[in-house]
């Protein structure tokens, strides 16, 4: 998988992104710490600039990511959204990788709806990238079904254009197909692999956003039965998406929890 790595010393610190997502996501939050942490942001299979695969899988992404968790000490690992899944499966699989835990806005559960993915899924598939002049002519395709200008520009940073003279085209950066074909798997959860993993005895910290669906007081039974050790924090003025949203709060949130591990 390809990563970009921040910071040349202090414990490793290791961040994984969500669906559509790429490392660079983390960027702004990644400097916060790049002082006095090495700082990886890894982008996922099918996403950003890694492989493609022909199928998506958790706990198979959750093992390409157990090399990078191998080289060195054990991590803090932080995951967003699909990537706090598959950092919470690569921790439940290999605890001995991981120091400590942040799962941020998602839970261990399968959600009832991708509705929203799905939308933009339809919108980003029906644009005409062969046609299309600019970047700006996407943002006003994806106008309608995706209102959100912070959400558009997250998803226009997956569009790519190549070549030279005539030759220049547009694709995008993520697997698409794979992706927008399996939404039914990217909102489950193993559940049959991770009742067979032993409980995670390190510390973890849940954050969510206060004003996201995501993170409910029902899920707290299953992710208090896989991570015993489990704290909670809700991030006022935040949606799906905390550390873009509410940046400065969230890297004080999880600047107190690594710094916990030195106290």
């Amino acid at each position: 998988m390809f990563t970009r790595t921040l910071g040349e010393r202090g414990p490793r610190l290791v961040f994984c992104h969500g669906l559509f997502g790429q490392g660079r996501n983390w960027t702004q939050v990644a400097k916060a710490f790049a002082d006095d942490h090495r700082v990886t942001l890894v982008d996922l299979p099918d996403h950003g600039r890694s492989p493609w695969t022909d199928r998506f899988d958790y706990p198979a992404m959750a093992e390409e990511l157990v090399p990078l968790l191998e080289d060195g000490d054990p991590v803090a690992l932080v995951g967003h959204s699909m990537g706090g899944k598959v950092a919470m499966l690569a921790t439940l699989a290999h605890p001995e990788l991981v120091e400590r835990l942040c799962v941020v806005d998602v839970a261990p559960t399968t959600y009832a709806s991708a509705s929203e993915f799905e939308r933009y899924v339809a919108a980003m598939r029906a644009l005409d990238l062969e046609s299309l002049q600019g970047r700006d002519d996407a943002d006003a395709g994806l106008a309608e079904a995706v209102p959100d200008p912070t959400v558009r520009s997250f998803l226009l940073q997956n569009l790519r254009r190549e070549g030279d003279g005539q030759a220049v085209g547009w694709r995008w950066q993520m697997n698409l197909d794979v992706l927008g074909d399996n939404l039914d798997l990217l909102r489950g959860w193993p559940e049959e692999a991770a009742a067979d993993l032993p409980p995670y005895d390190g510390p973890v910290l849940w954050i969510a956003g206060s004003e996201s669906a995501y993170v409910r007081d029902e899920h707290a039974e299953t992710m208090e039965r896989h991570f015993p050790k489990v704290r909670r924090v809700s991030v006022k003025g935040a949606g799906h998406w905390v550390h873009s949203e509410q940046p400065a709060v969230f890297i004080e949130v999880l600047r107190r929890f690594l710094a916990a591990r030195r106290s």
